[in-house]
């Protein structure tokens, strides 16, 4: 799949596409819906359908000391796009210029003049332009004016709640995997090039792969089940303990993942770990053969969880 960014000149090719429009962080349910109605008006209008985003996150741009909150980095969400069945991605890279663009000059400048998209698809509480001045009504209206097909799609629900990315990143917080995975239709995953360790994993019996989170939302600290896809594209199952490893000294934030019946140099390369389901808190234990204890019995519980073992 393409990647496009708004400030260069778009191909032939995918000039006059159908753009699904939003910050599409997470990719759960209710923005399937937007992509997937977005490939039905591309197909209708014989038109291809790109799949536009925001980097960095207009609340980070607006909000410097907001805590990471990111549920998918850019090259996750391209993935994602393409399994849906668009045709390229658009990055808006979100700076200065973006966040003194009015609404206006958004639809008529940007989406109309630089894209010439001839369809936009978003969600119904979508808004854009200066002072987030923009709404629904004023697309389909400034659209229409500008050879656009404006639509948005309605919200959907579970447990008769909207769906969003706040309520999947609250349900991480909580370690409700269940939740998120429901809303997300997959497990939260975090990428990322593995780090060399302190290899304390190793001098226990239980090496791991590290990764650090970055612009990641932290969900809650913890031990997990896990699933890791390697950069072959193979998947081990496996267990991981998300914290700062309070045993230890001094307090450092890691993702640690043991694979399961895995003999091998993942050093520097890159790496997936989805979060199954959450196991138990991280706690401090007095000695290393509790700690060793308490790992197998976090092995047993994430083999279970996996469907590894009865």
């Amino acid at each position: 799949m393409e990647r496009l960014f708004h400030d260069e000149t778009i191909t032939d090719e995918l000039r006059g596409a159908v753009l699904a429009l939003g910050n599409f962080d997470g990719f759960h349910l209710g923005h399937q819906a937007v992509v997937s109605r977005a490939i039905a008006l591309g197909f209708h209008m014989r038109r291809p359908v790109i799949v536009a985003t925001f980097d960095p996150h207009p609340v980070s741009y607006f909000k410097k000391d907001v805590p990471p909150f990111r549920l998918t980095t850019l090259d996750q969400r391209q993935e994602l796009f393409a399994h849906a069945g668009a045709d390229a991605m658009l990055v808006f890279r979100f700076g200065p210029g973006l966040a003194a663009t009015s609404a206006e000059a958004f639809v008529t400048e940007v989406l109309a003049s630089q894209l010439g998209a001839s369809g936009v698809v978003t969600g119904d509480d979508f808004t854009f332009g200066k002072g987030r001045t923009g709404s629904i009504a004023m697309m389909k209206e400034l659209g229409a004016k500008n050879g656009i097909q404006a639509e948005a799609v309605a919200p959907v629900l579970y447990d008769g709640e909207r769906i969003s990315s706040g309520r999947i990143r609250d349900a991480l917080e909580a370690g409700d995997t269940a939740l998120a995975t429901h809303l997300l239709t997959r497990d939260f995953a975090v990428e990322g090039l593995v780090q060399r360790g302190d290899q304390r994993g190793r001098e226990l019996g239980y090496p791991t792969a590290n990764l650090v989170l970055g612009d990641y939302l932290r969900p809650k600290y913890g031990i997990y089940a896990v699933r890791v896809t390697l950069d072959d594209g193979s998947e081990i199952p496996g267990v991981a303990s998300f914290g700062v490893r309070p045993t230890f000294e001094p307090a450092v934030e890691l993702l640690e993942a043991h694979l399961f019946d895995f003999d091998g140099d993942l050093y520097g390369r890159k790496i997936e770990v989805a979060l199954h389901g959450f196991i138990r808190d991280e706690k401090k234990f007095e000695s290393l053969d509790t700690l060793v204890e308490h790992m197998r019995a976090d092995e047993a519980a994430a083999r279970k969880l996996l469907a590894l073992a009865d």
